[in-house]
């Protein structure tokens, strides 16, 4: 197993550094590399994935070009090459798993778009019928599909804290009437999108979160778009409604989280080798089955 690269670090620059990303500010651009940190319950493992970054920073760039044509996003490139000095001469840190982005300011609010019932989700329908303040028809099972997919936006926390749902009314407050119409109608489209084409790959698109930021008076898609991380991906051959589903995500980590009573607080832990390996195959195989390509390990 290769070794999971947990931080960059590029003399004489100072990155911001995440939950997963290392973000260093250009001053106009930014460059964003994903690195194999993986993140539980909202804490950061001391241990990583390999090559966990390096998909998601592949899936993103996948998407920002699908979606191209259609919506403006932040993604300039990952041509180490084109990088200013001194990053241009640390491709063995950055190749793959990086990108140069245009510096938008990013909107406090996140957008989740909920296609299945399923998580917190599914909790809160249990309880009294609703997700987020949304009365959902009686007799929903567990996973099953929404009669349309939900946009249910969160606060964008910071880390070590919990997104917290907000109302439309909300995110109308924050954002203004105009914006939170429009972010809602694009992460929608964008999810049905990206839903459909998932499907024929053979992947069921459960839910989703987008962010979006402002660069020269314009909204533009950013951070990171329709990854593991940031998605739920079932395998649509194994799907069965009324159950916990398969998935191409953390899902290993978790379940062995939760099978040694993890508190799901404070500092992380070492991940077994077996828990490493199946999270790993598991991100590279959305991101073969999601592309059509072999990864390049």
């Amino acid at each position: 197993m290769a070794r999971a690269v947990l931080e960059t670090n590029i003399p004489g620059t100072n990155p911001i550094r995440g939950k997963v990303r290392d973000i260093y500010d250009l001053g106009d651009n930014l460059i964003i590399v994903a690195t194999d940190r993986i993140s539980a319950f909202d804490v950061i493992m001391k241990s990583g994935i390999p090559y966990k970054g390096a998909v998601l920073a592949q899936i993103s760039k996948f998407w920002f070009e699908f979606f191209a044509d259609e919506i403006e996003n932040h993604f300039i490139t990952d041509d180490i090459s084109q990088y200013p000095a001194p990053f241009c001469d640390h491709g063995d840190q950055l190749e793959g798993r990086s990108m140069m982005v245009k510096k938008a300011r990013v909107m406090p609010v996140e957008c989740i778009i909920r296609g299945y019932i399923t998580g917190s989700g599914w909790k809160s329908y249990q309880k009294d019928g609703e997700i987020c303040g949304r009365k959902l028809p009686a007799g929903l099972q567990q996973c099953e599909k929404l009669p349309r997919p939900l946009f249910t936006p969160t606060t964008k926390a910071e880390i070590g804290e919990h997104d917290m749902d907000i109302t439309i009314d909300k995110t109308v407050e924050l954002i203004g009437e105009e914006a939170a119409e429009y972010i809602e109608r694009k992460s929608l489209n964008i999810f049905e999108k990206a839903g459909e084409f998932a499907l024929e790959k053979g992947i069921i698109l459960a839910d989703t979160k987008f962010e979006w930021g402002l660069y020269d008076g314009q909204i533009i898609l950013v951070d990171e778009v329709l990854t593991p991380d940031s998605s739920r991906f079932w395998p649509a051959d194994k799907y069965e409604v009324g159950r916990d589903q398969e998935s191409f995500d953390k899902q290993f980590v978790r379940n062995y989280l939760e099978s040694i009573n993890f508190d799901k607080s404070g500092a992380g832990i070492e991940l077994p080798e077996d828990v490493i390996s199946k999270t790993s195959d598991k991100y590279i195989e959305c991101y073969d089955r999601l592309t059509g390509l072999k990864f390049p390990k």
